[in-house]
C-alpha cells in the first residue's frame, strides 16, 4: 500500500497544521473574553465613580475638584472607547483564524476522502485481480479433468 503513502503523509501534515489552527482559535476566543472581561471592569468602575460622586455631596466641592472629575470620567471613558476598539480587534482576529480553521478541516476532509476513494479504487483492483486467479485456476482444473476424461475415453 505504498502508494497510499503519499496521502497519508499529507492527511497526518493536514491534522498536524488542524490542531495548532485549533489551538490559535482557542486562544484567540480567549483573548476575547479577556477583553471584554477588561471593558466589564472598566464600566463598572466608571458607574462606581460616578454613584460615588453623586451620593458624595458634589454640591459642597471646589471646582478645581469639579474639573478633576470630568477630567477623570472623560479619560475613563476614552479607555472603554479604547478598549471596544480593542475587542473588536480581537474579534477579528478570532473571525480569522475561525476561517482558517474551516479551511484547514475542509482540506483534512478532501484527503481524507481522497484517501478513502484510493482505497476502494485499490481494493476493487485486488479483487478482479484475485477472481481472475481463480477463474484462471478453475479453468486449468476444468481443463486438467477434461483432459483426463478425454485420455480416459482412448484408453
Amino acid at each position: 500500500m505504498s502508494k497510499l503513502r503519499s496521502i497519508r503523509l499529507a492527511i497526518e501534515l493536514a491534522t498536524r497544521q488542524r490542531d495548532q489552527l485549533a489551538k490559535n482559535h482557542a486562544h484567540a476566543l480567549r483573548n476575547v473574553d479577556f477583553a471584554k472581561s477588561q471593558l466589564s471592569q472598566l464600566v463598572t468602575y466608571a458607574g462606581d465613580t460616578d454613584g460615588r460622586w453623586m451620593n458624595g455631596g458634589a454640591a459642597a466641592l471646589s471646582a478645581e475638584m469639579v474639573r478633576h472629575h470630568y477630567q477623570f470620567v472623560d479619560r475613563l471613558q476614552h479607555a472603554i472607547a479604547m478598549q471596544n476598539g480593542v475587542i473588536d480587534n480581537m474579534n477579528n482576529q478570532a473571525g480569522v483564524a475561525h476561517k482558517a480553521l474551516l479551511q484547514a478541516e475542509f482540506r483534512l476532509s478532501g484527503l481524507n476522502q481522497m484517501l478513502q476513494a484510493r482505497e476502494a479504487t485499490l481494493q476493487a483492483v485486488h479483487k478482479r485481480r484475485e477472481q481472475h486467479e481463480t477463474d484462471e485456476f478453475a479453468s486449468q482444473r476444468f481443463l486438467r479433468a477434461r483432459a483426463a476424461q478425454t485420455q480416459g475415453d482412448i484408453r
